[in-house]
C-alpha cells in the first residue's frame, strides 16, 4: 500500500505563513466565505496519482486512541495544527468543525476528522480542550498528540513539516486533506483560498460517494 508521495519540487505540504483571513468563522456563519469550484468533482485541489492514507496509530488529547486500521470504509478528514498558532490554525479548525456539522446525519456519521499535532509541547491536554473550545471543535474532530519521536513518523509519512522544526508556531504544513473512503486523498484546501465550510461539505460529501475500485 503506498503512502502519501510528494508531488513535484514543491510539494503538497505547502509551508504556510499566512495573512489572517478577512474573514473569521463563528459556529455556522462560515457560509459567508466565497466558493470557488474547481473544474473537477471537488472544490479543493486534487492530488495528481493515487495516494493512500498513511498507516498511524495515536493517542488524542481526551485519552483515547485513532488509527488508520478503524478507519477503513470511512471518509477521513486530516489537518495539521498546533495551539499556539495564531494565524491558520484557528481558521482551519473552525472551518472544519463548521464542515461537519453541515453534513446531513448519515454522511456524518461515516466521517472522521484528525488533526494532528504539529508541536506536541505545546498541545498539552488543557491547551487542546481551550483551543478546540475557542473554536466551537471540542467534540467535532479528534486531536491526535504524542511526544515528538512518536510524532515524527506520522510527519514523515504525510509529508509535512512541523512547527518544531522551524521554531514557529505560525510557520508549518497547514492544510485540510480529504481521504475518501477507498483511503485514496482526493482533495486538499488551505486558509485564504479554497478553505470554506462550504467547500469541506461539499468535498467531503463527494468523497463519501467513493465505491471502493
Amino acid at each position: 500500500m503506498r503512502r502519501v508521495a510528494v508531488a513535484g519540487a514543491a510539494t503538497l505540504s505547502v509551508v504556510v505563513v499566512v495573512a489572517v483571513a478577512t474573514f473569521a468563522f463563528t459556529r455556522d456563519r462560515g457560509a459567508s466565505a466565497p466558493t470557488h469550484p474547481a473544474l473537477g468533482l471537488y472544490r479543493g485541489s486534487e492530488p495528481p496519482g493515487r495516494n493512500l492514507l498513511p498507516t498511524f496509530r495515536l493517542p488524542t488529547y481526551d485519552g483515547r486512541i485513532v488509527s488508520s486500521r478503524a478507519l477503513r470504509g470511512r471518509v477521513v478528514v486530516t489537518t495539521f495544527v498546533d495551539t499556539s498558532c495564531k494565524k491558520a490554525c484557528p481558521i482551519i479548525v473552525a472551518a472544519l468543525a463548521a464542515s461537519l456539522r453541515r453534513l446531513d446525519a448519515a454522511t456524518r456519521s461515516d466521517v472522521t476528522a484528525i488533526a494532528f499535532s504539529v508541536d506536541p509541547k505545546v498541545d498539552t491536554p488543557r491547551h487542546v480542550r481551550l483551543f478546540l473550545r475557542a473554536r466551537h471543535a471540542e467534540g467535532e474532530l479528534a486531536y491526535a498528540v504524542a511526544s515528538e519521536k512518536r510524532m515524527r513518523p506520522i510527519w514523515h509519512a504525510f509529508y509535512i513539516l512541523p512547527a518544531v522544526d522551524t521554531g514557529s508556531a505560525d510557520t508549518h504544513s497547514a492544510d485540510v486533506r480529504i481521504f475518501d473512503r477507498n483511503g485514496v486523498w482526493v482533495s486538499t484546501l488551505h486558509a485564504g483560498l479554497d478553505l470554506s465550510p462550504a467547500n469541506l461539505a461539499h468535498d467531503i460529501k463527494t468523497a463519501s460517494l467513493a465505491r471502493a475500485p
